[in-house]
């Protein structure tokens, strides 16, 4: 016998109903014209306050129920103080939306050569989906980085005008990719670039502004200020590359190796990032070698030769152990000694600029332990958001050893301090570079960037249309695994971060100057270390 004050039925709304009308106690299925009674139903009041509840059950209901009734049932003797009187015979609705996944089509592409015509379809009713997230930081550097049109705007003519140095010219038009190449570029770099745009599109399909651009994937940024200077120079041409300077004016953007370094068996960053933040786990920072560690290819740049010169011999031990990574000999045996998220075990990591920038700094920011950063030239999308004294620990370029030494003697006798540093630097590669960001500062970037064209983009006679069929179906080994490993599947369930204001001069002053100035103190820590050793011996 029940209780007044219990629930005989609670009714489930699943995805497969579109729609449920209700009257006189009963219900009915649209699918099947059904009418099924319900002797009992909540006020609306309540309904409300047990609706996330409601919501969780079907949530999990909804994978077993594809190929079952679209109406459950759950049956018990849910108690409630309030009265079971039939106020409203309209049950509320749950309505779960699997995601459109995009397709992906080598079938067709290889029969016919040509790409889909509706390459990232933009869901039905698609509305604006606010992300609650606000951009990091340094996404207001997009604002300085785009600062010298910002009066003029983008002609034609300086888009042309930066084919001098690229590799290819990308138009976006109606959200479809085409391509234009000048120059084939180092190993897969304009491959992956390419790649990555595509899976912007893919990302955020429709929300991507007809455009032009130009990309140079050379290390070196060549744009130089002092050319464009004076009050009677042209306007410098938008070139798009990997990394910049405070002498140049290149526009910075996500390098490749984010999809994926197929000559050196670098995985894509989604996956790689997850795999570094487990090796953190492997040894504790507190159980790891007490030394500044490196591994690289120290021939690309003087710095690099005068690196090691740190490491350690009989006569002398700087507490650095440095190391010179043969890539020949690891393809040929599998690239066993170089997986990243194995190398988190020293206390010390040394970061160290080759040609230019590295893309080794995310994955030595990763590792959890801080991060010996030699005084850097060059910087990309990320790294100026660094802060040194709180992400890394600054090394003097012109005297390497020394610095590294006391860097080590400084953290193993602050351990705490130490580690912080590394925890920080780890936590804002895997919080704030993830690819999540990564998508959202290309997104923000290009967008800025098309608002200042002072013409309608179009399509030469030697553009050909790209899509992700043409790139993956005739791809072989690893460039195809990396490839299929990053393919974004569907587009994102919300809009991209909100982009933070521009900086005012006296913002970005301040904060030019704190970076300087954290500098500066480990500098009068160092030269005291030093005297005070000299005054011992």
């Amino acid at each position: 016998m029940r209780k007044n004050n219990e629930v005989q039925e609670v009714v489930v709304i699943t995805p497969r109903q579109e729609e449920i009308q209700g009257s006189g106690g009963h219900i009915r299925n649209s699918k099947d014209g059904i009418w099924w009674p319900v002797t009992k139903t909540l006020p609306r009041s309540t309904a409300v306050l047990l609706f996330p509840v409601v919501l969780i059950i079907a949530a999990l209901a909804y994978t077993r129920t594809l190929d079952t009734h679209p109406l459950l049932f759950f049956s018990g003797s849910t108690k409630s103080a309030l009265s079971t009187t039939l106020y409203d015979t309209r049950p509320f609705r749950v309505s779960i939306q699997k995601p459109i996944e995009i397709p992906l089509n080598c079938s067709a592409y290889n029969l016919t050569g040509t790409c889909p015509t509706n390459q990232s379809p933009i869901p039905e009713n698609d509305q604006s989906r606010p992300s609650s997230a606000t951009c990091p930081e340094y996404f207001r550097w997009i604002h300085e980085d785009l600062r010298p049109w910002a009066r003029t705007g983008i002609t034609q003519e300086m888009v042309e005008r930066a084919k001098q140095t690229a590799n290819f010219k990308l138009v976006i038009l109606k959200g479809k990719a085409y391509l234009e190449t000048y120059e084939k570029a180092y190993q897969t770099r304009d491959v992956f670039s390419i790649w990555g745009i595509l899976q912007l599109l893919r990302r955020y399909p429709g929300k991507i502004p007809d455009l032009e651009l130009m990309f140079d994937c050379v290390d070196w940024p060549v744009l130089l200020v002092d050319r464009y200077n004076g009050p009677n120079t042209e306007q410098p041409p938008p070139l798009f590359r990997y990394c910049g300077n405070d002498a140049t004016l290149d526009i910075v953007f996500p390098d490749w190796s984010f999809w994926g370094w197929a000559e050196v068996n670098i995985k894509p960053w989604e996956i790689l990032l997850g795999e570094l933040k487990e090796g953190t786990k492997r040894i504790p920072w507190l159980n790891r070698e007490p030394y500044a560690y490196w591994k690289g290819n120290p021939v690309v740049a003087e710095t690099r030769l005068d690196l090691m010169k740190c490491n350690v011999s009989e006569n002398q031990d700087w507490n650095a152990r440095l190391y010179a990574q043969d890539w020949g000999r690891e393809s040929q045996e599998g690239y066993k000694k170089s997986d990243l998220a194995s190398q988190c075990t020293h206390r010390y990591k040394v970061y160290i600029e080759g040609s230019a920038w590295s893309v080794s700094e995310k994955y030595i920011l990763a590792c959890d332990s801080p991060t010996l950063l030699v005084k850097p030239h060059y910087y990309d999308f990320f790294t100026r958001g660094l802060i040194p004294g709180h992400h890394y620990w600054p090394i003097k370029e012109d005297d390497k050893c020394r610095s590294i030494k006391f860097a080590v003697d400084w953290g193993n006798s602050h351990k705490q301090r130490a580690h912080q540093i590394g925890k920080a630097a780890s936590d804002f590669i895997q919080e704030e570079v993830k690819m999540d960001y990564v998508y959202d500062y290309m997104f923000h970037l290009l967008n800025s960037y098309a608002k200042l064209f002072r013409y309608k983009p179009s399509l030469s006679a030697n553009a050909t249309e790209i899509c992700a069929e043409s790139m993956v179906c005739g791809a072989e080994g690893p460039v195809k695994k990396f490839m299929m490993e990053s393919l974004v599947k569907v587009p994102a369930n919300t809009d991209p971060c909100s982009m933070p204001a521009p900086y005012d001069p006296p913002t970005l002053h301040a904060q030019l100057k704190r970076k300087e100035s954290s500098i500066q103190q480990v500098d009068s820590w160092e030269k005291s270390y030093w005297e005070n050793q000299t005054i011992t011996s």
